[in-house]
């Protein structure tokens, strides 16, 4: 099982070049503990239940692009960038930039975006979802049509290309890994068994059975190897070898995202739960941890989970 760290919140960052120091810190430290991966949202403000829209939010393909020059081994990627905030063609030359400039780390995270208050407060036109996921499932060809095709061509409802150039082209061959968040079962994923290398879903143990499961119709009726799909997870873990801070910390959370979305308890019973999405068919977990104690989490869940699984 692999592992990879998210950094939805950057409140407890400090402030001016003091962030930057955080994320050399924290990102070195996942690099060193045997994290895969390290992910930041698409988001331009600060989303509900991580914190209140105020708090400070960076972009996030400028903050791997500056992770890619603090690192040297770690994966990057956008825990997903949203498809109706840039053109396809543009977002396909800015993942093949960062996966040249981090000599081949970048990990491809798209979705059909959700965030209809934070389009609207930047003045984003933002679609029905229906139109949305068409428009995901073209950009997704798009990003793999510029990524390995010398000059690509495209004519869709949506989007269209003619002869546009992507080049350099990405390190990774035949491309980077293309990533598609979100769980739902009619289209997304859908998409993910037509076109993706990996699917990322919430949820708890069951909840993640019922997708997969889903996910593996799809594969079928398109004829694609299931198999080949990665399964990634999103969680909120809190860890702790105190049982009373697990408790006061898991307080703070609602009934229905502690149940479907968190990850909690002493290192042996986090490592219960991970072994229980692994055993359901998750592969790769990424997770995000207490921010005002994220250095020492990410040390405690390295050194009892990362290492032993």
């Amino acid at each position: 099982m692999k592992f990879g760290l998210q950094h939805p919140n950057f409140t407890f960052d400090g402030e001016s070049v003091e962030i930057v120091e955080k994320l050399r810190t924290l990102t070195q430290n996942a690099e060193k503990d045997g994290f895969d991966s390290f992910w930041v949202m698409d988001h331009f403000h600060q989303i509900q239940n991580v914190g209140q829209p105020q708090e400070p939010m960076l972009e996030g393909w400028t903050t791997q692009a500056v992770v890619a020059g603090l690192t040297e081994k770690i994966r990057l990627g956008i825990l997903v960038t949203g498809i109706v905030y840039r053109y396809p063609s543009v977002l396909a030359k800015i993942g093949a930039t960062l996966d040249v400039l981090s000599k081949g780390r970048l990990f491809m995270g798209i979705g059909a975006a959700w965030n209809i208050e934070e389009a609207g407060a930047y003045g984003i036109p933002f679609p029905p979802v229906g139109e949305r996921m068409r428009r995901l499932e073209e950009a997704t060809q798009i990003i793999n049509k510029m990524w390995t095709e010398e000059r690509a061509s495209f004519n869709g409802k949506f989007y269209q290309l003619r002869d546009a150039y992507c080049n350099p082209k990405p390190i990774q061959k035949p491309r980077p890994p293309i990533m598609i968040g979100g769980s739902g079962e009619r289209k997304t994923l859908k998409i993910v068994a037509k076109y993706a290398d990996a699917c990322n879903i919430f949820g708890s143990v069951e909840t993640v059975k019922h997708k997969l499961r889903i996910l593996r119709e799809h594969c079928r009726s398109v004829g694609r190897d299931y198999d080949s799909i990665l399964k990634t997870k999103l969680g909120h873990v809190v860890i702790d070898k105190s049982k009373e801070n697990v408790t006061e910390a898991i307080k703070q959370l609602p009934e229905d995202r502690r149940r479907e979305y968190a990850i909690y308890g002493t290192p042996e019973e986090v490592r219960k739960q991970v072994e229980a999405f692994r055993d359901a068919g998750i592969e790769y977990l990424i997770v995000n941890l207490k921010p005002d104690r994220e250095l020492q989490a990410l040390d405690l869940f390295a050194s009892e989970i990362v290492k032993s699984l």
